[in-house]
């Protein structure tokens, strides 16, 4: 069987590997992909990140329609069906997928389709006829929803955060089992459809990674909005039945819904792989361990992206990516891949970046609490959008920003603000920066502003 030689060799177009091929070869590197699925941008762009968020966008669009003074005033009643609200992703994943073609071809970097699987730890097979011989290979194979045993994800009205997609009519009722982001973002969605949702949590808290008041307004909205949260529960088992599914829960609860969303943790895709003929392993969640490079145990072999969990975002994935190519290079990897920012799609939106008041206080850093409420900036009496909180922690002494939290309307835009701002070396990272710059008026970021002078106004 021929072999086809490269430089560098990815398995996985997703973000991760995307990152990684592009670096490559902007590096001049001679770079080849291998892709399962028949159509490149991974479970990101086909499953996950761009098709719930357009779902989001619609549902949210739909219901400002609906709550909109005007439109009921002319008595127009939407009652969209959930293939309605679904069919705006098929266009947006299609031009997705045909603009990181582009960067494929541009770069000359020939797409694979087949499954990988290690023959050494060089030469990867694809297909019966298809060889290829890498010096560095890179593993960007992502993760997909994790299924344990006994849950028959098989019936019609059981989900998990790929199938639930596929739904195609509008339940009166779901049981959503895990409160991370998923669980959280869909409990969001599923609520402001109208639909009755239960959120069952493992844990005592909603996202626990959060900074605590963050966790709390999350908490309130939802409740707010009639989502009901069920803390520190585990499920006993699932009975999926023609009109329903039962969740039976270990503290004796029973919750039945029409139907159930399983978002209860992710596995990495490792099947196939052969890790074992280059001496890799995995541990259960098909997680695989690396280290500050991204290399795995094998010399010569990455891995990045959700395959090696923590903090399993997209555009972290990305960097990552860029980061292994680099080390790859042989160059010092100038990328920032410390403080990641988070960004949770629930409603309102939810974005932080930095330490929170639970880590500060824990670590004994002398910090200080700067706030602004949304409710008190015009451009959110304006549109409308009044529910939220730009919070900024900062050293007392110093002033240097620690932290960044933000909850409501475009807090996933609006934390880079003050990333930009705790990124740059000292003593531009501070407090002072907010205070002595004019922002626009009305504007969101005018939050800014006033949350600084909140917190110096503290310090006297």
């Amino acid at each position: 069987m021929p072999e086809h030689k490269f430089d560098v060799v990815v398995i996985g177009t997703g973000p991760g590997g995307e990152g990684a091929a592009m670096q490559a070869a902007k590096g001049g590197k001679r770079v080849a992909v291998v892709e399962a699925y028949d159509k490149i941008g991974g479970g990101c762009t086909h499953w996950g990140t761009i098709p719930s968020k357009a779902l989001r966008f619609s549902i949210y669009s739909v219901m400002e329609a609906m709550n909109n003074p005007i439109v009921k005033e002319l008595g127009v009643h939407l009652n969209p069906t959930f293939a309605q609200l679904r069919a705006s992703s098929k266009s947006i994943i299609s031009k997705q997928v045909s603009m990181r073609q582009t960067f494929y071809e541009r770069n000359n970097v020939p797409i694979y389709n087949g499954k990988a699987k290690f023959i050494d730890a060089h030469t990867l097979e694809v297909d019966s006829e298809t060889r290829l011989r890498g010096d560095s290979i890179v593993i960007a194979t992502g993760s997909r929803p994790f299924r344990p045993e006994g849950v028959d994800f098989t019936h019609p009205r059981i989900f998990d955060s790929d199938t639930i997609l596929e739904l195609n009519y509008k339940p009166q009722s779901i049981a959503i089992y895990g409160a991370g982001v998923i669980g959280c973002e869909y409990a969001s969605m599923f609520r402001n459809l109208g639909i009755k949702v239960n959120l069952v949590n493992t844990r005592a808290k909603l996202l626990e990674f959060l900074d605590d008041e963050i966790i709390d307004a999350l908490s309130y909205q939802m409740r707010e909005s009639g989502v009901i949260i069920r803390h520190n529960e585990n499920f006993s088992k699932i009975e999926p039945r023609d009109d329903g599914v039962v969740l039976f829960l270990e503290s004796g609860k029973q919750v039945k819904t029409d139907i159930l969303l399983w978002a209860n943790g992710r596995s990495g895709n490792i099947e196939g792989l052969h890790l074992d003929s280059i001496g890799v392993q995995a541990n259960s969640r098909g997680v695989i361990a690396v280290n500050e490079s991204f290399l795995t145990t094998c010399p010569n072999v990455y891995a990045v992206g959700d395959v090696i969990g923590y903090p399993s975002l997209a555009s972290a994935a990305y960097m990552q990516g860029r980061a292994a190519a680099q080390h790859i290079e042989g160059t010092a990897c100038d990328m920032k891949l410390t403080d990641i920012p988070t960004g949770i799609y629930t409603s309102p939106e939810i974005s932080s970046i930095g330490r929170t008041e639970r880590e500060l206080t824990e670590a004994k850093v002398p910090y200080e609490v700067g706030q602004s409420q949304f409710k008190s900036l015009a451009r959110a009496q304006i549109t409308g959008r009044a529910i939220g909180m730009l919070k900024l922690l900062f050293h007392r002494e110093t002033l240097e920003i620690l932290g960044v939290h933000c909850f409501g309307p475009n807090a996933s835009e609006i934390v880079h603000i003050g990333q930009a701002i705790m990124k740059q070396p000292p003593p531009l990272n501070t407090l002072e920066y907010f205070i002595n710059t004019t922002f626009n008026y009305p504007t969101m970021a005018e939050a800014y502003r006033v949350a600084a002078l909140n917190g110096y106004n503290r310090l006297f």
